[in-house]
């Protein structure tokens, strides 16, 4: 059992009715100049409601693949768990004197570059089964596959290749689509899948005591020295953990503070160990 869908265009209000689906993808534009002018209150209303998005792009393909996918990309700009597709057909005036070979080459470097500037979203292509069948020779769809076969029951599309979506009607004044992962939920995750992983923040530390650590006479010697040093040392330096701040500190220092100007998180290299210096210690991370 699958969950249900719609696909948006201007033909469609700024609020279409979302009761009882699970996902709607959404035109964002076609060709080199043309916006669907619904498509940002489709999509927030959309969110509003829970769904997952997609967005697509209608190509007019005798024009340049990079030029239409950076204009979509520059309007769509996915979040996280969101979805990319172009809607590959060609029956209108824009695209009927562009040869198969060509149009088959306009699908294939649009999906692979659009997936490289959008690594961490699913990118996919929806077509209907003349296309896949006759205009198709690859099999390439980059993530997954949204087929169009207008008047098959919702689920059966007829064809022997891996689908996701199939949009199953175009009656009417909706076009109707089917998942075919079983929930809400599974759909999001799955599209959250490709999302790199969450990075730990990095640990915040004791709150800088408020005086500098540095090599002094007599020595400095008191808990928070201890403290810096077991840290310092838990980091991979050599030092000795013994609460006295004496040559061997004020050399672990410098050097931590060099490496980490050499990483990107400047410090003055100075041998002490101010607010910032102790802040690295816990916050930086380790390298």
């Amino acid at each position: 059992m699958g969950v249900y869908g719609q696909d948006w265009a201007s033909y469609q209000s700024a609020t279409p009715d979302t009761t009882g689906l699970s996902f709607a993808f959404i035109k964002v534009s076609q060709g080199l100049t043309y916006t669907n002018p619904e498509w940002t209150a489709q999509r927030d209303h959309a969110r509003a409601a829970g769904l997952v998005v997609g967005y697509y792009h209608y190509p007019e393909m005798a024009n340049s693949w990079q030029q239409e996918a950076d204009r979509f990309l520059s309007l769509a700009q996915p979040q996280a768990g969101e979805l990319v597709c172009l809607d590959w057909e060609g029956y209108d005036t824009a695209n009927e004197g562009v040869s198969h070979a060509d149009q088959l080459g306009y699908k294939q470097n649009w999906l692979r570059y659009v997936k490289g500037r959008l690594p961490h979203n699913p990118v996919g292509l929806y077509c209907n089964t003349d296309y896949w069948n006759n205009v198709d020779t690859t099999g390439y769809v980059q993530d997954f596959l949204w087929i169009a076969t207008s008047g098959r029951p919702a689920g059966q599309p007829g064809i022997s290749a891996n689908w996701l979506f199939h949009q199953y009607s175009d009656s009417g004044d909706m076009d109707q689509d089917y998942c075919n992962l079983g929930s809400t939920d599974a759909l999001r995750s799955w599209a959250l899948g490709f999302a790199p992983p969450a990075q730990p923040a990095p640990p915040t530390g004791p709150a800088w005591p408020g005086e500098d650590l540095s090599l002094r006479q007599p020595l400095l010697h008191d808990a928070n020295v201890r403290t810096w040093q077991q840290r310092i040392h838990d980091r991979g330096w050599p030092i000795t953990v013994d609460g006295w701040y004496g040559p061997q500190s004020k050399s672990v220092c410098e050097q931590f503070q060099q490496d980490s100007s050499a990483h990107g998180w400047p410090l003055t290299v100075d041998g002490i160990v101010g607010q910032q210096t102790w802040n690295a210690t816990w916050q930086r991370p380790v390298s």
